[in-house]
């Protein structure tokens, strides 16, 4: 390997998050509109055979891990297929998949021997009637049984993803702390981001992930920082209950961003390069595809205009930005 994936600030790349689809089965109130989206026909998206010669490229310049994200990646047929592509190029090491695991009970074994390592299961509620509030139809049930999948089948980790919401399910914090005391899980808190979003509504259902240490230690129980115990944590603060068998992880990206240690680049479903999750720069793979120089000179490129920071942060105190945010849905995006 000759070069690597290094921007402007020394940070390396090794990591390439993948959106299948911008569609989804559901409408979590944080990430799509109950009804209006206009969702890219199938002819734009990346093809698999596509989406496999771009990482082919990028593995020769050192990115080691992958997330299958959308939308729902699920709801792109033959989605095993793609795994068993990726798995299959040499210097992968690690697949990964986030999912709202409504679809992922009877395709876990697939998944697994097709090469899937990790999965991370979207699930911001434990309550049957919120998770359906919240997700506008979303059947509790099915991911349950989806998590005993992931387990049954060998995953590891297996994470949750829980999007905490003022007024919404930060009542549920020691419901959802409660699941690592006796389960080998790893439960991650994610600060509600401004992704998307023309309007500040939703600064009303955000909240700092400080509450959640406050909540363990008005319960009384001992916490403890544990540094990278779990494969693929990236961004995540991680703590463990004393005594607990799974570990919970804080997300902070707009009270405390970790943008110095960012390693992940991303590509859409319709096949754009964005090198920030906030920011609207944005660079088109498909007519590069084929020409390998090209395609890597197209992701340095991208790395050279890679901001410092996403300032986030500023967006929560309505100060101004140095840079355009981006009017796409995390949907759209790949979160």
């Amino acid at each position: 390997m000759s070069q690597i994936l290094k921007d402007r600030f020394g940070r390396i790349h090794d990591y390439l998050r993948i959106s299948v689809t911008d569609r989804c089965n559901l409408r979590c109130v944080y990430c799509m509109p109950e009804e209006g989206m206009e969702f890219e026909p199938e002819e734009r998206l990346l093809t698999f055979e596509e989406i496999a010669e771009v990482v082919r490229v990028l593995a020769g310049y050192g990115v080691r891990k992958l997330r299958l994200t959308g939308g729902e990646p699920l709801v792109r047929k033959n989605l095993e297929q793609l795994v068993r592509m990726l798995s299959a190029i040499n210097g992968i090491e690690d697949i990964a998949l986030t999912t709202n695991a409504i679809h992922f009970a009877s395709r876990a074994e697939k998944l697994r021997e097709a090469g899937l390592t990790r999965i991370n299961v979207s699930l911001d509620s434990l309550r049957a009637d919120r998770f359906s509030l919240i997700t506008r139809g979303g059947d509790l049930s099915r991911v349950l049984a989806s998590l005993e999948a992931a387990h049954r089948v060998g995953l590891d980790p297996i994470k949750l993803n829980v999007v905490l919401m003022k007024g919404m399910n930060d009542d549920e914090i020691e419901d959802f702390l409660k699941l690592t005391l006796e389960r080998n899980l790893h439960v991650r808190f994610i600060e509600y981001m401004p992704i998307g979003h023309d309007d500040d509504g939703w600064k009303t259902k955000y909240i700092s992930l400080n509450t959640v240490l406050e909540r363990c230690e008005s319960i009384g129980w001992q916490v403890e920082a544990v540094e990278q115990s779990v494969r693929g944590n990236g961004p995540s603060q991680n703590f463990r209950i004393a005594g607990a068998a799974g570990t919970f992880g804080l997300i902070h990206p707009v009270s405390d961003h970790f943008c110095e240690t960012c390693n992940r680049l991303r590509l859409t479903a319709d096949g754009n390069i964005k090198p920030c999750l906030y920011w609207s720069d944005e660079f088109n793979v498909r007519r590069y595809i084929g020409n390998d120089q090209a395609l890597a000179e197209l992701f340095f490129r991208a790395l050279d205009v890679k901001p410092e920071s996403h300032e986030m942060a500023k967006a929560l105190l309505s100060e101004q930005q140095s840079h355009t945010p981006t009017s796409r849905r995390m949907s759209q995006i790949g979160g």
